[in-house]
């Protein structure tokens, strides 16, 4: 489970290795028809919060308490939590202090239903400060179309070399007015995986869109990263044949559900697709420590 990415926010305003994936039968996967959004809320909260798994090389999840935490070298945050009045004051510490003496940068995904209610505010006053607010958006892949629709001259292509992953970051930086080394590196580690899939949109051969997708072995997610379409190619339906594309893939290898975290340009297209928003999210960061800080030693 690898978080660090933008998120599946185009800014386009164009009006497995198991033979069954999904691994644990579930209520939510038998159930007739769709599951409500309390039920797949839930689901999603067990299968890649609070149950999270991931055999990255150096990566570890592990559970302390009510909160589960994941340090690595793509990602290091809490995933998930169970606090209340009582117990939330010290868990955050714990975790800021866990990070702290590892020398990372630390993430904390606050879902707008995490509880207490005011664990945005005891996360502020412990030093961990807000993003930009996205949406946890999810949809059954039976529902998506499977197929790209592209423009005329514009083609898709899967990323398999770093050639394919510089051109993804040239996208980045343009779609989403910046990028980081530390993601070109994400994505550098993550090439060949067989839980990865990197697309690239080409015109001619320019890249004028780049997205991701994270499938998540076990519990029926697939997981959109990335997403971005360059500004001069926008409105037309890039977008969209983005997220077909990668249903298809997601439905190929048996996954049922994909999972987005929309910022504000995406969400009315997803919401046209079929998704559904579930919750709010927000990360919360906490800086490495300084460099030479007896925490950073």
């Amino acid at each position: 489970m690898t978080r660090t990415a933008p998120t599946d926010n185009t800014g386009d305003t164009d009006n497995t290795e198991n033979a069954d994936p999904a691994g644990r039968a579930d209520e939510a996967d038998h159930a007739a028809g769709e599951p409500g959004p309390a039920a797949l809320l839930d689901l999603f909260d067990r299968r890649l919060r609070r149950d999270a798994v991931d055999d990255t090389p150096g990566c570890r999840i592990e559970r302390v308490g009510d909160v589960v935490r994941q340090t690595g070298p793509d990602w290091n945050g809490v995933l998930w939590s169970a606090l209340d009045e009582d117990t939330a004051d010290a868990a955050i510490a714990a975790a800021a202090a866990h990070f702290e003496a590892l020398g990372v940068e630390a993430e904390w995904k606050l879902y707008s239903h995490d509880r207490p209610a005011d664990l945005a505010d005891r996360l502020l006053a412990a030093g961990f400060v807000p993003e930009d607010e996205e949406t946890l958006m999810v949809a059954a892949v039976a529902g998506q179309p499977r197929e790209a629709v592209l423009p005329d001259g514009v083609r898709l292509v899967d990323v398999t070399d770093p050639e394919g992953v510089e051109l993804m970051d040239r996208v980045h930086r343009a779609a989403f007015g910046g990028s980081s080394d530390g993601m070109r590196e994400q994505l550098l580690r993550q090439l060949g995986r067989d839980t990865t899939v990197m697309t690239l949109v080409l015109a001619g051969d320019v890249p004028v869109c780049a997205a991701r997708m994270d499938l998540h072995p076990g519990t029926g997610f697939a997981s959109l990263w990335g997403g971005g379409t360059h500004p001069d190619w926008r409105g037309r339906g890039i977008y969209r044949a983005v997220v077909a594309h990668r249903a298809g893939t997601a439905a190929a290898r048996g996954y049922r559900w994909l999972q987005v975290d929309a910022g504000p340009q995406s969400r009315p297209i997803l919401e046209r697709m079929g998704f559904r928003a579930l919750s709010t999210t927000t990360p919360y960061l906490r800086p490495a420590p300084p460099a030479g800080s007896p925490a950073a030693d």
